[in-house]
């Protein structure tokens, strides 16, 4: 992982989300095996951090911003299907773990 400060705009210019390869939806998407998928791009940028800083600082409502899942203004750390969970998790519903840096967990907001 890259250690640049990078100002609030060009940042989003080195994001993996930003390739044109990536479906953008994915990153505001209801399902879990699409949420689970937007992670793992998240998991592998180099600008993980100033996004997840600056979607705190702006309070974003919902979507996955530098591999966190926001709703309603906050992390949510588990998401699961309506209903009884199953007993067997399906492998496309596993949701990767990405740490949130050291330096953000002051600015954390769960749910």
């Amino acid at each position: 992982m890259i250690t640049t400060n990078y100002t609030s705009e060009k940042w989003q210019a080195f994001a993996q989300c930003a390739a044109s390869s990536v479906n953008k939806d994915i990153f505001f998407s209801e399902e879990i095996h699409e949420i689970a998928a937007a992670k793992q791009v998240c998991a592998s940028c180099e600008v993980i951090s100033p996004c997840l800083q600056g979607a705190l600082e702006r309070n974003e409502p919902c979507g996955v911003w530098g591999g966190q899942l926001f709703i309603n203004g906050k992390i949510l750390s588990v998401k699961r299907r309506r209903g009884r969970p199953s007993k067997v998790p399906r492998p496309e519903e596993q949701m990767p773990t990405v740490p949130v840096p050291e330096h953000l967990q002051a600015l954390l907001k769960t749910a």
